[in-house]
């Protein structure tokens, strides 16, 4: 299942301990990072706002086109319904609330670097003079299409791109991603392993930005407390034979081995178990963090563990999720798709226009991220509070959010799962 799925499994004590204190550590580092804003014209800015730009009071008339390059097929398609369900329910929401915007969504496939889906569709979108572009899922999707998307002025926003080459990326100011990059994800993994108490640890790892930059951030973590990287193999997508990583791996004879692939370990994960490898000292991450129930032999991953940013979701959510999709059995970047929708149209209000540089421009600030604003969780509240010239922070399904000056998030979870025999999961920290 994925991050939220309803998974069952017996939850270990110290596992769960540890999840939870090297979760709540890496989140307070990540808050601790720096925000800015920017800086309207001092002739405009309302009082104790800080470096806020202005909110218009008064009624609005928007309305907003949005289009979605999220993955329909290809290596991450298992996150293509969740994350379209949180799009949807967003804008549902915004709808229903009444509040003078109106928000339409088209939605397009990503797939995969293997294809030109990604660039098809979003020439497409573009053509339809959408405002912002929700995805894509891949880091590496969304690098094909960044510069296409922000040169055109529009809004650039991932609910699922963790490679930390985003953040000073040279996009004019129009991308974003309520994703936390995975300098954090790599931490608390490495160390995850670490208090697992494996002193060395192999890495398979997809050649990509996704791929690359968590294993990177992974194997600083785990080499900081005191550990060893005696493998680490690379892959690229498409390939279909792993035999030359899996036995340089099984050579170096790991006490653990983190799989940094997207929907490859169905192959070599099996392949790992079946020459000999135990399945508990397995780790997977957020690109692979699945349901392998139909997938692999009961127990084979018995004890593996992964990590997946995001929060334990709660249960209205999840209803309301289901509510646009019965058919989910995932819920991995729902969260993160629906805010990055609710914060795109709570900065349009806050503009009081649907152009993609003034969205830009505001969407720091309805984060939280500036201008001090009153703490809101519904769209329907902070519309109220926006439209009587007021500041909001919007904090989302996904978290506080705060966006700081490179669109990252400066809040964020980490959670952390365990494998049971049914080769489902479910969260321990």
């Amino acid at each position: 299942m994925s991050v939220f799925a309803r998974a069952t499994g017996s939850r270990s004590a110290r596992a769960a301990w540890t999840g939870i204190a090297i979760a709540g550590v890496s989140a307070l580092l990540l808050t601790a990072c720096s925000t800015g804003g920017t800086t309207p014209e001092e002739s405009e800015e309302p009082a104790d706002t800080g470096d806020a730009l202005p909110i218009e009071a008064g009624e609005r008339d928007l309305t907003l086109k949005v289009g979605t390059i999220l993955p329909q097929s290809g290596t991450l398609a298992f996150l293509g319904p969740p994350e379209e369900a949180g799009v949807a329910l967003a804008a549902e929401e915004i709808n229903e609330a009444d509040a003078g915007i109106q928000v339409e969504v088209v939605y397009r496939d990503s797939g995969d670097t293997t294809t030109d889906i990604a660039t098809v569709s979003v020439t497409d979108l573009l053509s339809q003079d959408v405002s912002a572009i929700i995805g894509a899922a891949s880091s590496g999707v969304s690098f094909t299409v960044i510069d296409q998307i922000t040169s055109a002025g529009v809004v650039h926003f991932s609910p699922a791109n963790t490679s930390p080459d985003f953040t000073d990326y040279d996009d004019n100011g129009l991308y974003f991603r309520t994703a936390p990059s995975d300098l954090l994800q790599g931490e608390v993994l490495g160390n995850l392993i670490a208090e697992d108490g494996a002193s060395t640890l192999g890495l398979l790892v997809l050649n990509d930005p996704y791929g690359t930059g968590l294993a990177g951030a992974t194997k600083e973590a785990f080499e900081a407390a005191g550990g060893e990287v005696v493998a680490e193999e690379l892959f690229n997508t498409g390939d279909s034979n792993f035999d030359a990583q899996l036995s340089a791996i099984n050579a170096a004879n790991p006490d653990a081995v983190a799989v940094i692939t997207f929907d490859e370990a169905k192959v070599v994960v099996p392949a790992l178990v079946g020459a000999g490898y135990p399945g508990d000292q397995l780790y997977f991450v957020d690109g692979n963090l699945a349901d392998y129930s139909a997938d692999f032999a009961p127990g084979l991953v018995t004890g593996a563990k992964g990590t997946l940013p995001g929060p334990e979701l709660e249960a209205d959510f999840e209803d309301r999720l289901l509510g646009v999709d019965p058919d989910l059995d995932s819920f991995s970047y729902g969260p993160e798709s629906y805010d990055a929708l609710m914060l795109i149209a709570l900065a349009a209000y806050a503009a009081n226009s649907t152009a993609g540089e003034d969205i830009g421009a505001y969407l720091q600030q309805v984060s939280g991220g500036s201008g001090d604003g009153e703490v809101v969780t519904t769209f329907a509240d902070a519309a109220a509070l926006l439209a009587e010239g007021s500041q909001v922070d919007f904090d989302g399904a996904s978290g506080p959010i705060t966006l700081d000056e490179n669109g990252d998030p400066t809040e964020a979870t980490i959670g952390i799962y365990e494998y049971a025999d049914d080769n489902t999961y479910t969260r321990i920290g």
